[in-house]
């Protein structure tokens, strides 16, 4: 998979993705990340990639035109991968869960656009991206965050990226079928040794083998959680 982020904070990238699982991942090659500068695409040679808004309101709004041409650029170096998605960082998006990230997961090519200032020119949203995603209702600095959510939470799904694909399959907010339907839940409790620590032990049917009295045991975990 190949994701593209544009940012006006590339170096805000460097930490998170040079550690861990997304590291490995993108070594392997089984994940193209690239970090676009957006005054790359500058209007002039002092970087502008803002401007103040008509109608009088305060603060500034990032133009059409970097945004464009770097949208551009970006669908010419990508024009071989055909399952594109371009989405822009945005408090009035919808709101990013565990099935949107399987979703985007699937796709050959993503293009994560984070703002900043107050936000963007509404022509950017209008005829550039294919939607807005937020990942909470709170306000942050920025989209660069948001930006690094998302990249982690599909790239983890994406098949190699993790050691095992199962170990992505029965986890918080996947999709499992208990009793014939299908949920989303946060996931059971797991334990390790030692059996007993300060008295506190662990439950006794994951310990005694039986692997159908630990399956229905799971279960029930995971339907306490609906409650």
């Amino acid at each position: 998979m190949k994701i593209d982020i544009v940012t006006l904070f590339p170096k805000m990238f460097d930490s998170p993705f040079a550690e861990s699982i997304i590291n490995r991942a993108i070594k392997k090659g089984i994940i193209d990340l690239k970090i676009h500068n957006l005054r790359d695409w500058a209007i002039d040679s002092y970087g502008s990639v803002d401007d103040k808004p008509f109608g009088g309101d305060v603060g500034m709004l990032i133009r059409v035109e970097p945004v464009f041409k770097a949208l551009e650029k970006i669908k010419e170096d990508n024009k071989d991968l055909k399952n594109r998605r371009i989405i822009l960082m945005s408090a009035r998006g919808k709101k990013f869960d565990q099935q949107k990230a399987e979703g985007l997961s699937k796709l050959d090519n993503i293009v994560l656009i984070a703002g900043h200032y107050e936000g963007f020119d509404q022509r950017i949203t209008d005829f550039m991206v294919d939607e807005e995603i937020s990942i909470g209702d709170y306000v942050l600095t920025g989209g660069e965050l948001p930006a690094m959510v998302i990249t982690d939470a599909v790239s983890r799904l994406v098949s190699g990226v993790l050691g095992k694909d199962e170990s992505s399959q029965i986890e918080s907010w996947s999709e499992i079928e208990i009793e014939g339907k299908k949920i989303r839940t946060i996931e059971y409790p797991q334990y390790t040794r030692p059996q007993e620590f300060m008295g506190n032990k662990v439950p006794e049917v994951l310990v005694n083998g039986d692997p159908k009295k630990i399956k229905q045991w799971k279960e029930e975990q995971i339907l306490k959680n609906l409650k």
